[in-house]
């Protein structure tokens, strides 16, 4: 017989942890002996390492005393779904790790090779370093959001930029950065950029993301946040387009 102290000991719990045990049924409290203390068998300590085992596979306290009254059969049935449910974590867990491993690389999540020499153009266009990194950080929460739309709305864009007239207008957008939001110039581009995507979709909407998703306006929310001017310019485009 031995103490709950060295029940603790051998099993690698601690002495509060086979207390709630007790308190929640899952181990029997043991007689005590004449000097009124818990005195442990061999029994406990198998129980005891069962419960740990199946509560740091992540079963819940409640279904681990249900478990204490179930068959042999419904025993390793159970401990089957378990192992199926410890394998999916592991699996999501292997998953997360990588996209850790690519945060620390500088990498949030990966984009297509296409997307990549995409952006690499933007630059040799004369795009600036704060619009190549905007439409990066852009195009992987689209791509890791909607993956089934992304490839789409990025062969919309490739090809818009393509157009060397349509790219000066983007072009423009950019360099608008730093304008006053009440600058003539800013209710020009807007004027040009409606006319243009009219021109280019006739009566047809562009390409976009299914109407329920949120990323559309947390997209447009993010470009207007980091200027007044492109603020205001989304502002003239939606009524020039909308009118």
């Amino acid at each position: 017989m031995i103490t709950i102290g060295q029940l603790a000991g051998y099993v690698g719990v601690s002495i509060k942890t086979i207390r709630v045990y007790h308190d929640k049924g899952l181990l029997p409290e043991p007689d005590r002996d004449a000097s009124g203390y818990r005195r442990y068998g061999a029994n406990d300590v198998i129980d005891l390492i069962k419960i740990r085992t199946l509560a740091e596979a992540g079963v819940p306290l409640a279904r681990v005393r249900d478990l204490k009254s179930a068959t042999d059969d419904e025993f390793q049935q159970a401990l089957r779904e378990i192992d199926n449910e410890l394998t999916d974590r592991i699996r999501g867990l292997r998953t997360t790790q990588g996209r850790l491993r690519q945060l620390a690389a500088g990498q949030l999540a990966p984009l297509p090779t296409e997307v990549g020499a995409h952006l690499e153009c933007l630059a040799r266009w004369g795009f600036t370093p704060r619009w190549v990194d905007l439409q990066r950080d852009l195009w992987i929460l689209v791509f890791a959001t909607h993956p089934d739309r992304a490839i789409t709305l990025f062969h919309d864009q490739a090809e818009t930029l393509a157009n060397p007239a349509l790219r000066q207008l983007f072009l423009d957008y950019d360099h608008a950065h730093g304008l006053d939001a009440d600058d003539p110039r800013i209710d020009c581009l807007a004027r040009r950029i409606a006319e243009a995507t009219r021109e280019r979709y006739g009566p047809d909407e562009p390409p976009e993301l299914d109407a329920a998703s949120d990323i559309p306006a947390l997209i447009q929310g993010t470009v207007n946040a980091s200027s007044p001017a492109w603020q205001r310019l989304d502002t003239l485009i939606r009524t020039r387009r909308d009118a």
